[in-house]
């Protein structure tokens, strides 16, 4: 008992959750759903905002989620209704996970891409400071807001900021945004204010298009071919509650202490590290009767541009938040790929990610 009590200390997984007053933007996406199951799960109070989930199925709707928490749904590009929602809301903490979060996309929707990516973030931070109460904010960006120059150095917080496509350029304005937010409102010392940079995040219950493990999964489900569009390019893989972990984390610790009111990584140990064609044959390998070579690789030199090697160093959260990733590589695909497997054959959402969430917890 005593191991798994330091284990969640580790985590933040304390009271401190209970009762509080959370503000979760883009809660009916993935990793939003994820979150906010997490704290409802640690007794939180939780409230969101965001449109209505943009697929059919979605994990917001599968785990019946609006039952659990305070369901508001409003646009984060339009400011009278993200201050209406704040001021309902009058939240401590906030989660801002609203974006449009594929890089694709943003190469044909740039204006949508950058109105809700940093247009979004400018309406929710003024809503929160025309309120005028403290409020402990993480804003969640991602790690594609480095210039990447294709090596092999993990970026660090204090690497420049760049972006190729619309999206990553759109996070990397986001994390400019935040840092002079927080310098030209600092004396008023309402706002602790950090930004959270995730590597490369899978699980149960992503539909997205264009990404990689629900191609997988439709594929798998369909018994056709996986086709694989960049199958050397290298990811920082890790299970969707390990960020989570980190932001849930920090909130913590900044809530108590404004000193770590900065940019976080969040990412796996350098070992996990793996090309896109290693995460689809690992999950080949957990899907029951899929053969080794039920992929292919379907490369196009026209297609729009998406990085080839990507990697975070998170040292910073090792040392001030005492973070680390815990779940392997193979493990986090195994979590993955078992969840949309175990739902397939009639076993709950709802259910599933509640175990896996008590797994991760118990360390």
């Amino acid at each position: 008992m005593g191991e798994r009590t330091a284990a969640l200390e580790n985590l933040g997984m304390t009271d401190f959750w209970k009762d509080r007053r959370v503000l979760v933007t883009g809660h009916t996406g993935f990793k939003g759903s994820w979150l906010s199951l997490w704290l409802t799960k640690m007794g939180a109070d939780v409230y969101g905002l965001a449109l209505a989930p943009d697929t059919d199925p979605n994990l917001f709707d599968l785990m019946n989620l609006e039952t659990r928490l305070d369901h508001g749904l409003g646009d984060i590009r339009d400011g009278p209704t993200v201050l209406r929602r704040v001021e309902q809301v009058r939240p401590e903490v906030v989660f801002h996970l609203a974006a449009q979060s594929l890089v694709l996309r943003s190469y044909e929707a740039p204006v949508e891409t950058w109105q809700t990516n940093v247009g979004g973030t400018l309406h929710l931070l003024d809503a929160l400071r025309q309120g005028g109460r403290s409020a402990t904010v993480i804003v969640i960006t991602t790690d594609k807001v480095y210039e990447n120059r294709e090596w092999e150095y993990p970026y660090r917080e204090t690497d420049p900021l760049g972006g190729h496509d619309l999206y990553s350029s759109s996070k990397a304005a986001t994390e400019i945004l935040v840092q002079s937010w927080r310098d030209s409102y600092a004396a008023e010392g309402k706002l602790r204010l950090a930004t959270a940079r995730a590597g490369n995040v899978i699980g149960g219950g992503d539909y997205s298009e264009n990404r990689i493990v629900p191609d997988i999964i439709r594929a798998l489900e369909a018994g056709k071919t996986i086709d694989v569009r960049n199958p050397s390019a290298v990811r920082p893989w890790q299970h969707v509650l390990e960020p989570l972990s980190g932001y849930l984390r920090l909130a913590e610790m900044l809530h108590g202490d404004s000193a770590h009111d900065r940019a976080y990584n969040f990412g796996p140990a350098a070992d996990n590290l793996r090309t896109v064609m290693d995460l689809a044959k690992r999950a080949l390998d957990a899907w029951p009767g899929a053969a080794a070579d039920q992929w292919r690789d379907v490369s196009d030199t026209k297609a729009p541009h998406e990085a080839g090697l990507l990697a975070v160093a998170s040292d910073l959260a090792r040392q001030h938040l005492g973070w680390s990733a815990q779940w392997p590589f193979e493990i986090a695909v195994d979590q993955t790929i078992g969840w949309y497997h175990a739902v397939r054959n009639g076993a709950s959402p709802l259910d599933i990610s509640l175990a896996q969430i008590a797994d991760f917890e118990a360390g």
